[in-house]
C-alpha cells in the first residue's frame, strides 16, 4: 500500500500542476484539431472511402499530439527545477516511471476522446457501433506509445534539443505499434470482429509487455544517468 500511496502522490502532483496551467492537454487537443482540419480540407475524401482513410488520420493525430505530452513528462520537471526533488522522493525508479506513464496516458486519453468526437462530426462517421473494440485498441496502442515515450522522455530531458531527440528516438521504435493500431482500427471500422483483428492485437499486447518489462529492468539506471 505504501508503494501505491507514493505512486498516487506523484500522479496527483502532475495532475494538479496540469489543472493549474492546462497547457499540455489544451496544446495536444489543439494540435489534433489542426491535423483533422488539414486532412478534412486538403484531401477530398469521398464518403465511401472514409472508412479506409479514418485509421490513418486518427492515429496521425494521436501520435503527433501525444508526442507533445511525452515531451512534458520529464521536460516539465527540468523546466520547473523540480527534477532533483523528484529523484529524492522515497520511491523506486519503477514507481516514478509508472506515475509518469499513467499521467501521460490520462493526458492522451483526454486528447483522444476530444479527437474522436471531433472526427465523428467532421467526417460524418459513427463510432458508437464500434465503441468497445475501438476503446480496447486505443488502450493498447496508447499504453504502448506512452510506455516507450516515457522512457525516452527521461533519457532526453536533460538535453537542449530534447523535443527533436525525443521524436528521433520514439518514432522508429513505435512503428510496429503504430502499424498494428492502424490495421486493427481499420478492420474494426470495416465491420470485422475483434477475433478477426486479433493477430494485430497480439502485436500490441506483446509490444506493451516488452517495453514495460524493459522499463522495469532499466529505469533506475536511466534516472541515475
Amino acid at each position: 500500500m505504501t508503494f501505491f500511496r507514493q505512486l498516487w502522490a506523484i500522479i496527483l502532483k502532475d495532475l494538479l500542476s496540469e489543472l493549474r496551467s492546462k497547457e499540455m492537454v489544451i496544446s495536444m487537443c489543439l494540435f489534433a484539431f489542426l491535423i483533422l482540419i488539414i486532412f478534412n480540407f486538403t484531401f477530398d475524401i469521398a464518403p465511401d472511402s472514409i472508412v479506409g482513410s479514418a485509421p490513418g488520420i486518427l492515429w496521425v493525430a494521436f501520435i503527433f499530439s501525444g508526442l507533445m505530452g511525452l515531451g512534458r513528462a520529464f521536460g516539465g520537471e527540468r523546466d520547473r527545477g523540480t527534477m532533483p526533488g523528484l529523484l529524492l522522493c522515497p520511491v523506486s525508479g519503477w514507481g516514478i516511471y509508472l506515475a509518469k506513464l499513467i499521467g501521460t496516458f490520462i493526458s492522451m486519453a483526454i486528447m483522444e476522446v476530444f479527437t474522436l468526437s471531433l472526427f465523428s462530426v467532421l467526417y460524418n462517421v459513427s463510432l458508437i457501433s464500434h465503441f468497445f473494440p475501438i476503446v480496447l485498441i486505443l488502450f493498447l496502442g496508447t499504453l504502448g506509445f506512452a510506455a516507450v515515450g516515457t522512457v525516452f522522455s527521461a533519457m532526453s530531458a536533460t538535453t537542449k534539443a530534447r523535443d527533436v531527440l525525443l521524436s528521433i528516438l520514439v518514432f522508429p521504435i513505435s512503428v510496429p505499434m503504430i502499424l498494428a493500431s492502424v490495421k486493427a482500427t481499420g478492420m474494426v471500422l470495416d465491420g470485422k470482429t475483434l477475433a478477426e483483428a486479433f493477430s494485430w492485437l497480439k502485436i500490441l499486447i506483446a509490444f506493451d509487455m516488452l517495453f514495460l518489462l524493459l522499463a522495469y529492468l532499466t529505469f533506475d539506471y536511466i534516472l541515475e544517468e
